[in-house]
């Protein structure tokens, strides 16, 4: 593994605080995203990953609907803070929708029985891939991301504002931006609890 890659991966970190000022244009960072996730590997090469890319309005008008949402369960008193945790998100440049196409899914199940109740995992592992590599690809422009889920109180919204194919089933959303203030230290668990070394 190179050191240009541990470097990166270093450099990407969640970052709450973002602003709206992208280092590139916008039909850069969308294509900047196509191209991450095109890359993005898949079980059986099946490239179930989808993605709604929101920019400007499209991406505030995402997370009006997502506080729309909560405020129909979060307790009145508390809802002052997860608004303000809301509007922290929207001042974001854009958000990333990640979906897994449901049916490349079920034909891979119907295609490969034998590995049927492999497919929907997998799937979710190539939906972690393409996010990462998103991740990444934004990391190494200097945009900052973090990722959200608000699936699925939102899914039917997501659905019908912006004409989601019904077998799309929403993963994540990862809003991305200028970074306004940088990620606090990261702290690493002991090696000896997390590895296992056999030689």
């Amino acid at each position: 593994m190179s050191d240009n890659y541990l470097s990166l991966a270093t450099q990407r970190r969640t970052i709450y605080a973002l602003g709206k000022d992208l280092p590139l244009a916008e039909d850069t960072v969308v294509q900047l995203i196509q191209d991450a996730i095109r890359q993005a590997p898949s079980a059986f090469n099946s490239q179930s990953s989808r993605a709604l890319i929101l920019l400007g309005n499209e991406h505030n008008k995402f997370w009006e609907l997502v506080r729309e949402q909560l405020r129909k369960i979060v307790p009145a008193e508390s809802f002052h803070a997860t608004s303000d945790k809301i509007d922290g998100f929207a001042a974001a440049a854009g958000s990333v929708l990640f979906f897994e196409d449901q049916n490349v899914v079920t034909g891979l199940q119907e295609q490969f029985a034998a590995y049927a109740d492999n497919f929907p995992v997998w799937s979710e592992h190539s939906s972690g891939i393409a996010q990462y590599a998103v991740w990444l690809a934004l990391a190494e422009k200097g945009i900052g991301a973090n990722l959200q889920h608000y699936n699925p109180l939102i899914d039917s919204d997501v659905q019908q504002t912006w004409n989601i194919p019904s077998n799309w089933k929403l993963r994540a959303h990862m809003n991305f931006g200028s970074i306004a203030a940088p990620a606090g230290d990261k702290t690493y668990m002991e090696d000896e609890k997390r590895f296992i070394v056999a030689k």
